[in-house]
Order: structure tokens, then C-alpha cells, then sequence
């Protein structure tokens, strides 16, 4: 079962729903968290796992042996994305534009050109308590996060709930987390911005065929307008979150509000139970993915 935990947009709390919805799933099942917010990851701040050492992920860039290479252009006319270019003085390669397609290398009629590994990031992997957790780095300066995105959702456990906390909003990074879920909550809160981006988080979760329901964090915050939409739109809430000072110093402290606030733990059992039955239902529905 794969549950994809999105957002909108950057601080709505969508890494406090995942983590504390880890712990509280952790009690009645298997559960793997997977943070896929790979530029930014800190899932690790507040479910503190012991890691093991970390595996260093790759992907095939072109090399061009210039003595070789002819100038024919097939290469640079192949590339959509502008990875490889031939000059007058010979060719150029921009591995960071690199989609590692392998196309050029195929298409290269004097065979000039061999793809080598670039290293783009690390993922770790480890447990806290009962909850497996997966995450990974990206490296700085790789601009492309999706295929460690990949590289992490290769460690989905089929007998498990995996959790994956998307990164925030509706660009590649977003996608490349969302695609294939059985089912997605989309953390959202009570403000016009709120509402904005829920707006667009919901139609790019619904183009991807990804049935989904809405967590409002700091229900009680603003207006009532993002519960009207929902209505409107026929998306079920399945949790409202009150602001709570409490909540916030155990945050940010790197506490999980579940491990310390007893008052927190109902409603997110009962959170995680929705969570079961509407995915068990998606899947069901889907054939079993």
C-alpha cells in the first residue's frame, strides 16, 4: 500500500502529518517512511532513525571522445533538452541538462560517444522504533531531483503502509512522489494561500488518477472557505488539526507531538485507520495494484 503525503505548497505541515501518521500506523501495522523530499529532507529531525551508511545513487551521463567524434550534429539534434552540443571546436557536454536517455550514445554513427556515472545523491536507510524509514540527499548543485526520487521508491516494501512525504507543491520533483500511489492526503490550511494551492495540488493529484482526501493543519486558524470548497468539489476531510501551542514547542523542539502529547494520539489513530480503509478501498477498486 502506498500513501503519498502532499501539499500544495512549503508549510502547511505536511512533514508533521507524515511523521506523527508513521508512529500512530506503526501500532497496528508494518509502516515505511519514505521521504521523498529529497532537496530538503527532515523526516529524520523528528522520527531521529538510526541509519545505516548511505548508498550513493547514479545516473549515465555522455561522454564524447573528441578524436572520434566527426561533427555531425546527430547527437546535438537528438537532444530536446540541450544536454550535448557540437562546436567548431569540438563538442560540448552539460551533464546537469542530461536526462540520461541514453540516446545520443545509440544514435552516434562514428560510436564516439559512452555514458559514465555521475553521482547525484545518497539514499539511507534504517528504522525508529517500529517505523522503517528511507530517505534521500540530494547532492548541491544537481538540479534534477527525480531520479533519486526513483532511487528511493525502489525501497517501497510491498508487505507494508509506505508513507511518502512528497515535496511540497505540484512541479516534477511533486509528480515523480505522487505518481503510482494507491492514495494521496494533501495537507492544506485554512488561509486564502491555503485554499490557492489546494486548488492545484488537487487537479494535478486528480490528472494522475490518484484518489485523495484533504488534512487541514491549523484548522482553526482562518476561514471556513476551504471547507466550502471541499464540499463543493465532493473531497472528504479526513482530519482537522487545531493550532495548538503545545504542538509547536514539541516541534520545534524535534519532538513528535504523538510521542509526547498524549492529547495528539486519537486523532491521529483514527486519522491513520481512514488512512487504511481508504487506500484498502482505492486499491480494491483498482484491481490491487
Amino acid at each position: 500500500m502506498i500513501v503519498a503525503v502532499a501539499s500544495g505548497k512549503g508549510g502547511t505541515g505536511k512533514t508533521t502529518v507524515s511523521t506523527n501518521l508513521a508512529r500512530a500506523l506503526a501500532a497496528r501495522t508494518a509502516v515505511r517512511y519514505l521521504d521523498c523530499d529529497v532537496e530538503e529532507p527532515n523526516g529524520h529531525l523528528f522520527l531521529k532513525p538510526s541509519l545505516g551508511p548511505p548508498h550513493t545513487i547514479h545516473r549515465k551521463v555522455p561522454v564524447v571522445d573528441a578524436t572520434a567524434c566527426t561533427g555531425c550534429g546527430v547527437c546535438s539534434d537528438f537532444c530536446r533538452f540541450g544536454a550535448i552540443a557540437v562546436m567548431p571546436n569540438g563538442p560540448l557536454v552539460f551533464p546537469e541538462l542530461c536526462h540520461s536517455c541514453g540516446g545520443c550514445a545509440m544514435l552516434c554513427p562514428s560510436d564516439a560517444i559512452t555514458e559514465e556515472d555521475r553521482p547525484i545523491g545518497e539514499v539511507e536507510t534504517g528504522r525508529s522504533g517500529d517505523v522503517a524509514f528511507v530517505h534521500g540527499r540530494l547532492r548541491v548543485g544537481e538540479p534534477a531531483s527525480p531520479p533519486l526520487i526513483a532511487a528511493v521508491r525502489e525501497m517501497i516494501d510491498p508487505d507494508a503502509v509506505n508513507l511518502l512525504d512528497a515535496p511540497p507543491g505540484v512541479a516534477c520533483p511533486a509528480v515523480a512522489a505522487l505518481r503510482g500511489a494507491d492514495f494521496a492526503l494533501l495537507v492544506t490550511e485554512p488561509t486564502p494561500f491555503g485554499l490557492h494551492d489546494l486548488a492545484i495540488a488537487a487537479e494535478t493529484t486528480r490528472e494522475l488518477g490518484v484518489p485523495f482526501a484533504v488534512v487541514v493543519n491549523r484548522s482553526d486558524m482562518g476561514d471556513g472557505r476551504v471547507d466550502d470548497w471541499c464540499k463543493t468539489q465532493g473531497i472528504e476531510v479526513l482530519a482537522r488539526f487545531r493550532e495548538d501551542r503545545r504542538i509547536a514547542e514539541a516541534t520545534s523542539r524535534g519532538d513528535l507531538a504523538y510521542d509526547v502529547l498524549a492529547h495528539v494520539r486519537g486523532g491521529y489513530d483514527e486519522l491513520g485507520r481512514l488512512v487504511v480503509e481508504r487506500a484498502s478501498a482505492a486499491r480494491a477498486g483498482a484491481g490491487g495494484r
